[in-house]
């Protein structure tokens, strides 16, 4: 296949996993603003985000983070070296392996809640009955990771195969079924948080129920296989230490983030997460698509040995992530408020949250760039089955975020946690793109600096289509809801227009490829 014809792979790929994304964050941003408009921002949600964040973590981490990107190389690898049928014998072994383990980890986790939270929000000790909330939300949501697990490597051997969409679509299933338990159920508990742990266990094994069929359809039947001595287990496992921590290094960092913010004042777990839970919409939808979508290129690339297609690829990633996310981070820190304010501001959701939260937003906005470049670097050395240069970026990562944070966390409370995070993937990436370019030589052409270049160049013109719509329309936190409402929607309809009409007058590749794409679908 031609370097053009990956190309297009990629984007299309990207543009799949990117819709089911936004459709998956429509969702989420409902099911918060259910969740904060039932619950607020205090000692009952603090006590549920630590709860489910333990599950969570431990999912990004060994099932997305870890397993999948270890697992993808070495299945692609079989799948154009070997045959299909020694490819899929190994993602039976795999399955099977993971099930025991998990089986394991979600009954240890169960039995060990109090422990666990005690190590994850040290500051709850100091109030008992948040405490034995956090331990019973914990003990219900913990065996989530069996089954979202399985859905990550369900993921894993979809993309492989060059399916996209029904791994993508399943967050959906998820945020409905957190939403609906949280209407139908919230009054049949003494804890009315608990509908909302009920429907994690329920949206986890629907999840992993929509992979299935799909599974079947592409020929994917796997079957219990003990046969752990397997030489592509044993490669796996090479990959899975030093991946789990390379690949969750931001992961992480939010994790040493929620320890320290349970010592801050009351609603600082709470404030981050919603925070986060804005980032994650342009990080989910572009740069998690992108580098889901181009690691079985990248991983084919290196087994067929053709290392200039490779460079390109990451490239053309790089390019098609930042061409979004330079934008994306003027945007958050210009309407941090607004959007914050529009998205959560309501019930026992006040302004004070607003303003708490926006500050939090501005702090990992900082970062986006690198939340973002990550994606793609990491699939790079997983592609290459690099073990060790992401084990050691993330060691000095991990470092600056624990240094920055304990620093900054008393004069910026729990913006200093976010600010932390962002400086500590900032140093992941430069590390790695280092350690790539030592290792490959240049990756970036002059096509991806002339293309970040125009992207800056229409992010400036945009910022002064906000400051413009000010001008006519100051921003007031104490508004009602439709006023707000009007100020958002003003303020991003002008930055739409104002950054692609640039990117179209500098005839930017990405735009010229989006309209090339709107053409090609307007005459099918």
């Amino acid at each position: 296949m031609t370097h053009r014809g990956e190309n297009e792979n990629v984007a299309r790929a990207a543009g799949i996993v990117g819709m089911a994304t936004m459709l998956s964050r429509i969702f989420g941003f409902i099911r918060d603003m259910v969740v904060a408009a039932f619950f607020g921002a205090g000692i009952a949600t603090d006590a549920f985000f630590v709860a489910f964040r333990i599950p969570n973590l431990l999912r990004r981490l060994l099932g997305e983070g870890s397993l999948t990107v270890a697992f993808i190389p070495v299945f692609t690898e079989y799948l154009k070296t070997k045959s299909r049928e020694s490819a899929l014998e190994l993602a039976s072994i795999a399955l099977t392996f993971l099930s025991i383990v998990l089986v394991l980890v979600s009954m240890a986790g169960v039995l060990l809640s109090p422990l666990v939270v005690s190590l994850m929000a040290p500051g709850f000790l100091k109030n008992p009955e948040q405490f034995d909330l956090a331990v019973f939300l914990t003990r219900i949501m913990f065996p989530y990771i069996f089954f979202i697990s399985l859905v990550a490597l369900c993921m894993g051997i979809l993309n492989s195969l060059r399916h996209f969409a029904a791994p993508a679509l399943a967050p959906v299933v998820l945020n409905i079924s957190m939403i609906l338990t949280t209407l139908l159920l919230h009054r049949s508990f003494e804890q009315p948080i608990t509908a909302l742990a009920v429907g994690v266990m329920l949206g986890g094994a629907l999840q992993l129920a929509m992979q299935w069929p799909v599974m079947i359809r592409m020929g994917a039947i796997l079957k219990p296989n003990f046969h752990f001595r397997h030489p592509g287990m044993k490669r796996i496992g090479r990959l899975l230490i030093p991946t789990l921590v390379g690949s969750g290094i931001y992961q992480i960092n939010i994790f040493i983030g929620t320890i320290l913010a349970s010592i801050l004042p009351k609603g600082s777990v709470s404030f981050l997460y919603y925070a986060d839970r804005v980032v994650e919409l342009p990080l989910g939808v572009f740069a998690i698509a992108v580098g889901t979508a181009s690691l079985p290129s990248l991983s084919a690339q290196v087994a067929k040995g053709l290392f200039e297609d490779f460079k390109k690829t990451i490239s053309f990633s790089l390019r098609l992530i930042l061409f979004i996310t330079i934008p994306a981070t003027i945007a958050l820190i210009a309407l941090r408020e607004p959007i914050v304010s529009v998205l959560f501001q309501r019930g026992a959701f006040d302004a004070y949250s607003t303003r708490m939260t926006a500050q939090a937003l501005l702090f990992y906005t900082v970062g986006l760039w690198a939340f973002s470049v990550i994606r793609v670097i990491d699939s790079a050395f997983f592609s290459l089955q690099d073990r060790k240069s992401p084990l050691k970026a993330a060691a000095v990562s991990l470092i600056v975020n624990v240094g920055l944070s304990v620093l900054l966390m008393f004069p910026l409370k729990h913006g200093g946690l976010a600010l932390a995070t962002s400086a500590a993937s900032a140093v992941n990436v430069l590390m790695l793109s280092y350690i790539l370019w030592k290792k490959i030589g240049t990756f970036l052409d002059t096509q991806f600096y002339s293309s970040v270049a125009k992207a800056c160049v229409a992010s400036v013109v945009m910022a002064v289509s906000f400051y413009l719509v000010t001008l006519f329309f100051p921003w007031n936190i104490e508004a009602p809801f439709d006023a707000r409402v009007l100020f958002l929607s003003t303020s991003i309809a002008a930055g739409i227009l104002a950054f692609f009409g640039t990117s179209f007058l500098l005839k930017s590749d990405e735009m010229v490829a989006l309209l090339n794409v709107i053409r090609r679908k307007l005459k099918s």
